[in-house]
């Protein structure tokens, strides 16, 4: 029995099953999110390379890096104010096979229900500012050490999960989601520093 919050087109269910329903061609290129969503979508359009780091697609060396330089382009726009998503033309026209992007994202719908289910409005703090500009900039953290750590095991999954949990929270004003996305950004740029230096 699915929940009402599944249902709303801006739960993270809702958002996957988009993108899913718009993965009927042969490949689906970032353009064609792009297109999907606007280009004023910075949430959804964040949340779709996150997620796609958790799936087995996370593997697939070299997508983790790209998804990676995705989220950093994304989120430090929206760090800096920007109304529109800018992307190079080598990262918008990069694509995948559309059976196989598909057959990742279902692969996330438990995951996302699960969120959605539990996501309510709380520690509404964290989406004032000045404090709300640390979750689009944990999210370029998380993006720009994808490419460093994607050779350790599970280490772009973990990055993934924060960066979706980020990006829900900006749209449900779940501030314990984002909380507890922020540890493993944390994490990881300990683990990054110590593999830099």
């Amino acid at each position: 029995m699915s929940n009402d919050k599944e249902e709303q087109p801006n739960s993270l269910t809702g958002i996957t099953r988009e993108a899913l329903d718009h993965s009927d061609g042969e490949r689906v290129s970032v353009n064609d999110m792009l297109s999907t969503f606007g280009s004023a979508s910075f949430v959804p359009l964040l949340i779709l390379p996150s997620l796609l780091v958790m799936s087995p697609l996370g593997g697939v060396p070299g997508l983790s890096s790209l998804f990676g330089i995705m989220i950093v382009l994304i989120a430090g726009q929206r760090l800096i104010g920007q109304k529109s998503i800018w992307l190079p033309g080598f990262v918008r026209n990069r694509s995948i096979e559309s059976d196989k992007a598909a057959g990742a994202m279902k692969k996330m719908l438990p995951a996302t229900r699960f969120i959605d289910r539990h996501s309510r409005r709380r520690l509404a703090f964290l989406f004032r500012d000045p404090v709300t500009l640390i979750l689009p900039l944990a999210c370029v953290a998380a993006g720009a050490l994808m490419p460093v750590l994607e050779l350790v095991p599970f280490a772009s999954a973990f990055l993934g999960l924060a960066v979706t949990l980020i990006a829900y929270s900006m749209l449900s004003r779940d501030g314990l989601y984002a909380l507890l996305a922020l540890a493993p950004v944390a994490a990881a740029l300990w683990v990054g520093q110590t593999v830099i230096l």
